[in-house]
């Protein structure tokens, strides 16, 4: 059930491209009216997926995760989220919402309403209203973070990542994770946030810690950032990019280090790096990505120095679909066909890239230099 007022105002918002929206959401399942705020890129359309991110303790997280969503988003470093933060700080509901019990470690009765609050009533209208990928994250800080660790024993998480910042444990929760995890084969990122100065779970904290770093499940993606300087009230402001970074490091352009460390050490043709690179992207955000031209120019440069010419023929084809008005489709195919021994279709091939848009490095008379040395060499 929700409260009718929102509508008109909310489409009023939206519609003049505000990015964050603010209602009051009334619940079924918690019988009580909840603080909601919303965050929508500036360009959002129903012909795009997003990333859901879900946060709780709005008023300390919210304002930051959109910030860094907005700042990584704007480079290309992460997806384009619609980003959901719950208000909990009016009457200390935080610790209403995510109490549990002493003895089971499971939550309080008002802990199961505000569970089905946000997994049968708050997530399922933004999927029903919005274009929302696959791909859920949960934010939490101190007792709420622990929160989302219920989330994890369902028969499938709801969410595919968790960033949990400076924990407070509910009873078990340093065994239960890491055997949880162990038991869940679908790909889970989890990232622990924590400072060093002593806090009442920080051992219960790293013994957790140790658990899931020793696990060895490849769909386990797990992140550990420790902090020096703050306490346990300014670590709520920290980590969060980090995270970010950590996360969405499949998604951000192939970098230097990656090039020369992964590509180039490879055994394999080096076109497998990005196919499966980009595979994966669709497989864990459930829509296909755009190839970068970055990522293509990584693949172009290291087929080149490892002479795996049969790389260059794939990689003019993504090229040809990625970019079709531009000179690289057909310049990498005259390239490839030069490569193993046919000229003639290779000058046909430079011919139709020198009557097409130049793109990065590659110009015309680049083109056409290849077309005079095959006639030259050939005698065309």
């Amino acid at each position: 059930m929700r409260n009718i007022f929102f509508s008109i105002a909310a489409l009023l918002c939206f519609s003049m491209n505000a990015q964050v929206i603010k209602e009051i959401f009334e619940s079924f399942k918690l019988q009580e009216r909840r603080d909601v705020s919303y965050y929508f890129p500036e360009d959002y359309t129903d012909e795009k997926k997003y990333l859901l991110i879900v946060v709780l303790d709005a008023e300390y997280l919210f304002d930051n995760v959109v910030a860094n969503a907005k700042f990584y988003s704007t480079f290309n470093r992460m997806p384009d989220a619609i980003i959901v933060g719950v208000h909990q700080a009016k009457n200390d509901l935080r610790w209403e919402d995510c109490d549990f019990e002493e003895t089971s470690g499971l939550p309080t009765d008002k802990g199961k309403q505000f569970y089905e609050f946000l997994g049968t009533e708050l997530i399922p209208y933004l999927e029903t209203s919005y274009n929302i990928a696959p791909f859920k994250m949960f934010i939490g800080y101190d007792i709420t973070a622990n929160f989302g660790n219920y989330f994890l024993f369902k028969d499938k998480s709801l969410f595919n990542a968790y960033v949990s910042i400076s924990p407070v444990l509910a009873t078990d929760m340093e065994s239960r994770v890491p055997s949880r995890l162990l038991d869940l084969n679908q790909e889970i990122f989890y990232n622990l946030v924590l400072e060093k100065e002593k806090t009442r779970d920080r051992q219960r904290i790293l013994q957790m810690n140790n658990s899931i770093a020793s696990l060895t499940k490849d769909n386990i993606h797990y992140f550990f950032d420790e902090y020096d300087e703050p306490d346990h009230i300014s670590i709520a402001a920290y980590g969060v990019s980090k995270a970010f970074d950590n996360i969405f490091k499949l998604f951000r352009p192939i970098s230097p280090k990656e090039y020369k460390e992964q590509i180039i050490t490879s055994n394999e043709p080096v076109i497998n790096y990005l196919k499966d690179k980009y595979d994966m992207i669709e497989k864990l955000l459930g829509f296909e990505k755009e190839v970068e031209l970055n990522d293509i120019m990584a693949i172009y440069a290291g087929s080149v120095k490892k002479e795996d010419y049969e790389s260059l023929a794939p990689l003019a084809e993504i090229c040809k679909k990625q970019f079709p008005e531009t000179m690289l489709g057909f310049y990498f195919e005259g390239e490839y066909l030069e490569l193993i021994g046919e000229p003639k279709k290779a000058m046909r091939a430079f011919e139709k890239s020198f009557m097409m848009n130049e793109i990065d490095f590659l110009t015309k008379d680049m083109a056409l230099a290849k077309i005079d040395a095959i006639k030259a060499d050939f005698g065309y």
